[in-house]
């Protein structure tokens, strides 16, 4: 590795400029899952749509997926920062929507129009660090980063849970409209970057083909989740298949494709869309159901419930942030992935032993394996990629490794949510269903609470029962990204910023590192 050099940490102006507005929406798009997690139950049920619950997650998800192709090419286009603040306002007018809505069709419409400005916010604020922050130097900006996440770990279930058992669940989403301004107006003043090549024409063509794409697999994962006619699966799968084919049509017609396919050929880009898939699947089946068990399956508070949520968010930070380090001061990252999926899969597989008699310490120590894992995989897959790729594909390459583990994510929580579904329809006994009639669609905590003893007990049963089997197939995604990550390339990180203009940050004397592909 050759002796130790040593490194500037000055940090240059325009990103010092930029973070605070970067770290803000950060925490917007963060605190949206983290809130949302604690308070879900309590929305299903008082919208008369507990059974509708993967619904009310997949609305955002699928929205927030099928925008992310096209966020990132028009943020390569025509700048990110006028991408990122568009986003930023129709975010907070979709929150707003949110918070009016008075059934589950209007909450789901109202997310989907808030998940297309999600999108834009993540993908936003992952290009901007990318274009400003050199591969090498990213690693010491993780934990800045982690702030914000830390942040909205900590904010985010106690104020979702605290807010719903106090007040009522709509000002979780009016929340969102003074930090929503607050970082509109802060991008706005403090965010500047270089100015985009002009002439870029953008194929619009081709991101309608991927974003049905996007909707169709996804609803196709949902089917289970509703009565549907017959006819519908195969319809479903037709236009998947023929979206696909359309997509990948345009993609070698246009000169500028949305998701250019030759970025395809490269390993060090398709493996870690791969991983982030899996990922994306496996990490939002804990995140989304993990508090509706522990309210249902377990008995507990909707504050409870989200309090526990943050061992889950608190150990990813705490392994993202460290790895970060060790990933700038030796240049190396393999190892990362490698360990964390190592640590994850045991975690994973944990949840799947659960029922409504476990013991919250069982619970806590799967949330920190499970955490401690995700923590090392989930930014260096975004740093590889974005270590592989040009300027001018950048936002295109970072939309994408977030774009496919955002389908993971849709895809997992649809597909499970339409296991447990059917699994607790089948687990709670018949009487009790004729019994509740229309009522087991609206079951909240608090009438959970009121119900006899007895039957609180048997739906607690059959929560318990229903769920965590799912767990087991995340656990089994889980070791399939293992495999993936022993096959990741190994290169040397960039020392140069693509804003290098005088802005970038770099090494005077890089430590040699090799080129190899491992």
């Amino acid at each position: 590795m050759g002796s130790k050099q040593r490194r500037s940490i000055a940090v240059p102006t325009a990103i010092r400029a930029a973070f605070p507005g970067i770290l803000l929406v950060m925490f917007l798009g963060a605190l949206d899952q983290t809130v949302m997690a604690a308070a879900l139950p309590t929305v299903a049920g008082d919208l008369r749509g507990w059974d509708q619950m993967p619904t009310i997650l997949t609305a955002y998800l699928v929205a927030a997926t099928a925008a992310m192709p096209l966020t990132g090419k028009l943020g390569d286009a025509f700048g990110r920062k006028l991408v990122l603040q568009a986003s930023l306002i129709l975010f907070v007018v979709g929150a707003v929507l949110c918070g009016l809505a008075q059934s589950v069709p209007q909450l789901i419409v109202f997310r989907a129009v808030q998940g297309i400005g999600g999108g834009g916010l993540m993908i936003g604020a992952q290009a901007i660090i990318g274009e400003l922050v050199s591969p090498r130097e990213r690693g010491r900006f993780l934990g800045i980063i982690g702030v914000a996440y830390i942040a909205a770990a900590v904010v985010g279930p106690l104020a979702g849970g605290a807010v719903v058992d106090s007040l009522s669940w709509r000002w979780i989403f009016y929340g969102y409209v003074p930090v929503g301004l607050t970082a509109l107006a802060v991008v706005s003043r403090g965010l500047h970057l270089p100015a985009p090549p002009r002439g870029r024409r953008i194929d619009y063509g081709g991101a309608a083909l991927l974003g049905l794409t996007t909707v169709a697999i996804i609803l196709l994962c949902s089917v289970g989740n509703y009565a549907a006619p017959p006819w519908l699966v195969p319809v479903l799968a037709a236009v998947a298949a023929a979206s696909v084919a359309g997509w990948v049509l345009t993609a070698r017609l246009v000169s500028d494709p949305i998701v250019p396919l030759s970025l395809f050929r490269d390993p060090a880009f398709t493996i870690p869309t791969a991983i982030s898939f899996l990922l994306g699947f496996a990490m939002f089946a804990a995140v989304s159901y993990l508090p509706a068990f522990l309210q249902v399956g377990m008995g507990l508070s909707a504050t409870a419930s989200g309090a526990m949520l943050i061992a889950l968010v608190t150990s990813i930070l705490l392994t993202m942030a460290a790895s970060g380090l060790l990933i700038t001061r030796s240049g190396r990252y393999k190892q990362y992935p490698v360990t964390g999926t190592l640590l994850a899969v045991p975690g994973m597989w944990l949840f799947s032993t659960l029922d409504s008699t476990s013991s919250l310490l069982l619970v806590l120590v799967a949330m920190l394996l499970l955490g401690l894992g995700i923590g090392l995989i989930m930014q260096v897959m975004v740093l590889v990629v974005q270590n592989s790729v040009e300027l001018r594909n950048l936002g295109a390459a970072t939309s994408t490794v977030i774009f496919l583990r955002q389908v993971g994510s849709s895809v997992g929580v649809a597909v499970l949510g339409s296991l447990i579904t059917v699994r607790f329809a089948d687990a709670v006994p018949a009487g009790l269903t004729a019994e509740l009639g229309d009522r087991i669609n609206s079951l909240t905590p608090k009438m959970l609470a009121e119900l006899p003893a007895a039957d609180r007990s048997a739906v607690a049963a059959a929560f318990g029962q229903a769920l965590p089997p799912a767990f087991g197939y995340a656990a089994v995604v889980l070791a399939i990204a293992f495999v993936l990550t022993l096959c990741l390339p190994e290169r040397e990180l960039r020392t140069m910023a693509h804003s290098d203009s005088g802005q970038g940050i770099s090494h005077p004397n890089p430590r040699p590192q090799g080129d190899s592909d491992d």
